[in-house]
């Protein structure tokens, strides 16, 4: 699938066409001896770019095999992945793997939902609870002191590999790493939303990463130690919010994890929402659904009012992710989460809505009974609590 990025320029440079040509030779391989050779070539190159900050390389690459050859932009996409969120450092005369993880949490608030510093102390015991209910034994455990939005995630492959070796230093050190704010994203207020702890943990070459790669282990029960013991550290970091945390994973692993967990979270915080504003029961609530296409099907908008009423009073965005498309079953996890939460009447409309926008605002459009694209508004008792919705 084509991983998202940030710009690219059109000439191909000799570094671009290298990666073509390694992951080209990789897509075609035979074998696990000639995937090697691929492999090892293509690695050092890949690190060699990172290393001197040539994003614009490794983008022009992704963008000409996206069309040209689809395999090879995914081994090259999964390369570039994978060098980014990890490395290897010597401390010590000892050579120790790093791997740069995030740990999501899903949140919800009719209040600000917070991305800011971390007290010390937070730091501290979370780092602690990470490293004994989610990573290997050996592993030594650095996290950033920062609570992060999506937007103030690195936003390209180099500044992800920068972030990768500096936690990495950090965690060898065995300290937490200080976040520079400066010039730092504002992040975008919504009712639900993810926030991300970041970090990167160190750890001798052979050694388990993760505690389900351990004999005893297993992910879910390294998720439920993880939301029973660094749940109360993690409470205070929220005030005012509702929240659930995600499996911590490898960086690019857990953000797309958390990407898909979250659709299904904001439908279910926009139904509480109403609930909890207005008094708006579930079994009151009509939901309309509707497919949104550009030059291909990019997501279904969902409209929230009254059963009763004509008006739409919130909405979500429920986008396509990675390889899905219109053939993908979206619309029956849509009403199965809208039945879950109990809401009963659901209506899919058989439309291809654009990707309409308020020219005033910039807020989606969402659809309403009658097949038309309407903003979301609030009664007025309770529009100066009103929120936009992911």
């Amino acid at each position: 699938m084509k991983r998202t990025r940030f710009g690219a320029r059109d000439r191909l440079s000799r570094d671009a066409a290298e990666l073509q040509r390694l992951a080209g030779g990789l897509s075609e391989s035979g074998g696990k001896l000639e995937d090697s050779y691929w492999e090892s070539q293509l690695a050092e190159t890949v690190d060699s770019l990172l290393k001197n900050g040539a994003e614009d390389d490794i983008n022009t690459a992704l963008d000409r095999l996206f069309e040209a050859n689809p395999r090879a932009h995914d081994e090259l996409a999964d390369m570039v992945e994978a060098r980014a969120e990890t490395g290897r450092l010597e401390a010590l005369g000892q050579e120790f793997d790093i791997q740069l993880f995030a740990a999501p949490i899903l949140a919800w608030s009719r209040f600000s939902i917070p991305a800011a510093p971390l007290p010390k102390s937070a730091v501290d015991a979370l780092a602690v609870h990470l490293g004994a209910h989610v990573f290997g034994a050996d592993t030594r455990v650095a996290l950033a002191d920062f609570l992060f939005s999506p937007d103030q995630l690195p936003r390209s492959f180099c500044d992800t590999w920068q972030l990768t070796q500096a936690l990495g230093q950090a965690a060898l050190a065995g300290q937490a790493l200080a976040v520079d704010t400066t010039g730092m994203a504002e992040t975008n207020r919504f009712l639900s939303d993810v926030r991300y702890l970041v970090g990167c943990i160190a750890l001798p070459r052979g050694k388990a990463l993760f505690r389900w790669n351990e004999k005893d282990g297993s992910k879910d029960g390294a998720l439920q130690e993880w939301i029973r013991q660094g749940g109360p550290n993690l409470e205070p970091l929220l005030t005012g919010c509702a929240w659930q945390p995600l499996l911590p994973d490898a960086y690019h692993a857990a953000c797309r994890n958390a990407d898909r967990l979250s659709r299904p979270y904001s439908l279910k915080a926009s139904v509480a929402f109403l609930q909890t504003m207005l008094g708006l029961m579930p079994a009151d609530v009509r939901a309309v659904v509707g497919p949104c296409y550009d030059r291909r099907m990019e997501e279904y908008r969902v409209g929230l009012g009254p059963k009763d009423k004509d008006e739409t009073y919130h909405g979500i965005v429920w986008p396509l992710l990675g390889a899905e498309d219109e053939a993908t079953d979206a619309a029956s996890e849509i009403e199965a989460v809208l039945r879950e939460t109990g809401v009963k009447d659901v209506l899919f409309l058989d439309h291809h809505f654009p990707m309409e926008f308020c020219d005033d605002c910039g807020a989606p459009l969402y659809p309403n009974a009658e097949a038309e694209l309407v903003h979301a508004e609030m009664p007025e008792q309770a529009a100066a609590n009103s929120q936009a919705l992911h």
